[in-house]
C-alpha cells in the first residue's frame, strides 16, 4: 500500500524553486477565478489530493524515482546553467512526458471526454464511465510507452534575463504547435506528441525554462544548449502558455507580482477555451464505389437508429504571441499521408501505416 496519503500531481521539487526565497514552504498562487493573488499559501497543499495516484507501492515508488532524478537535475543546472548536458536534456525530458500525462488537467479532459462519449452514445454509467484517480492511473502507466515520443526533438535551456520572472502553475508541462496554430493545417484534427511542429515547454526556475522544438519546423539559435531571453515580450508569450493551460492557479515566487499576473491574464483570459474538446458525430450516409460514407451531423439532431462515429478533436489555446527566439525554417520538413494522422515528424514515419508518407514543406 502506498506510503503517503497526500500525493502531489505537480511535485514539490518542480514547485520549490518558484516558493519563497525557494525554500519549500510558502508559495504564491495567482488564482485565475478570483482573479486575486494569495499570498504565502503553504505549498504542501498545492497541487495535491489524497491517494491521487491510487494505493500502488510499486507506482508511487517509480514516481518518487522519477521525481529525485528531477530534483538532482534541476540542482546541477542551477549551479551551471551555461550549458545543457546530455544526461540532464534525459531527465527533463522525461520528466515533461510524465507531467504532461499525470496532472489533474489531464484526468480532467480524459474524464470529460469519456463523459461527452458516453451520453452521446446512450450507454450507462456502469459500462462506460472514468473516475478522476482511474484516468490519473492510466495515464502513469501509458508512460512507459510513451517515454520516447519525443526522443527526436531538439532541446535547450531558456535563460530569463529580464525583470519579469517564469511562472509555473498545476498544469506547467505544456504542449503546443506554433506550425499549427498559426498556419491552420489540417484543421478539424488535433495536435499531439508525435506531430510536426511539435513545442514543449517546462518552467524549472523563475528564471530558467526548459524547451523542446522539432528542428526540422523551428530554428532556436543556442550556445551549448542555453538561450538568453532580453526581452519582457519573449518571456510573457511563454508565461501565456501557463495561464492557457491551467486549471485554476499560476505560482509566482514573490507576490509583489501581483497587478504583472493580474495584468497579463487580463490579456488572454478570452483566448481560454470554455471547452476543451470537440466530439464530432458522423452518421451513415451512403455507399460510395464501395466505402461507407459518413455525413458530420449536429450530435443534438442525429438518428439514434443509424450506424454513427465519433472524433474527439482537443482544443488547443493560441496565445496571439510567440517568443522571437522560436523562428520557423524557411526550408523545414513535415510528413503526412493524407489520412487522420495528420502531419507528422520525420521519425513517425517509420510507424507501421496503410499508406506511404510523403514531405512538404510547412
Amino acid at each position: 500500500m502506498a506510503t503517503n496519503k497526500n500525493q502531489h500531481f505537480v511535485p514539490r521539487c518542480h514547485l520549490r524553486p518558484f516558493t519563497h526565497n525557494a525554500e519549500d514552504a510558502a508559495i504564491s498562487l495567482f488564482n485565475l477565478q478570483r482573479k486575486r493573488l494569495i499570498k504565502d499559501a503553504p505549498v504542501k497543499n498545492q497541487c495535491s489530493r489524497d491517494y491521487f495516484y491510487g494505493k500502488d507501492e510499486q507506482l508511487e515508488q517509480a514516481i518518487q524515482t522519477l521525481e529525485g532524478g528531477y530534483g538532482r537535475a534541476l540542482r546541477e543546472i542551477l549551479l551551471n546553467s551555461r550549458s545543457l548536458t546530455e544526461g540532464n536534456e534525459t531527465v527533463f525530458r522525461l520528466f515533461w512526458i510524465f507531467q504532461h500525462l499525470r496532472t489533474e488537467a489531464a484526468a480532467l479532459r480524459a474524464v470529460e471526454m469519456a463523459n461527452s462519449t458516453r451520453l452521446l452514445a446512450d450507454l450507462p454509467p456502469e459500462e462506460f464511465s472514468l473516475g478522476i484517480k482511474d484516468a490519473v492511473q492510466m495515464a502513469c502507466r501509458a508512460f512507459a510507452s510513451s517515454m520516447h515520443e519525443i526522443d527526436d526533438l531538439k532541446f535547450c535551456i531558456l535563460k530569463n534575463k529580464t525583470e519579469v520572472p517564469f511562472i509555473t502553475s498545476d498544469n506547467p508541462a505544456v504542449l503546443t504547435n506554433r506550425w499549427r496554430l498559426d498556419t491552420g493545417r489540417d484543421p478539424g484534427h488535433s495536435f499531439g506528441m508525435r506531430s510536426a511542429g511539435t513545442l514543449t515547454f517546462l518552467p524549472l526556475t523563475p528564471k530558467l525554462l526548459f524547451l523542446g522544438y522539432d528542428g526540422d519546423v523551428y530554428n532556436v539559435s543556442n550556445d551549448n544548449g542555453v538561450v538568453e531571453l532580453r526581452s519582457p515580450r519573449d518571456v510573457i508569450a511563454l508565461n501565456r502558455h501557463q495561464f492557457l493551460q491551467c486549471v485554476a492557479n499560476v505560482y509566482v515566487h514573490d507576490h509583489v507580482y501581483e497587478k504583472m499576473l493580474a495584468d497579463h491574464f487580463s490579456a488572454i483570459e478570452h483566448l481560454r477555451p470554455i471547452e476543451r474538446h470537440i466530439i464530432h458525430y458522423a452518421e451513415f450516409d451512403k455507399v460510395v464505389n464501395g466505402h461507407k460514407r459518413y455525413k458530420v451531423v449536429v450530435p443534438e439532431e442525429r438518428d439514434k437508429t443509424k450506424e454513427a462515429m465519433m472524433h474527439s478533436q482537443v482544443v488547443h489555446p493560441h496565445p496571439n504571441i510567440w517568443p522571437s527566439q522560436i523562428r520557423l525554417r524557411a526550408n523545414g520538413s513535415v510528413y503526412t499521408n493524407g489520412t487522420g494522422v495528420g502531419y507528422v515528424r520525420h521519425s513517425k514515419t517509420f510507424s507501421p501505416a496503410a499508406s506511404p508518407f510523403w514531405r512538404e514543406r510547412p
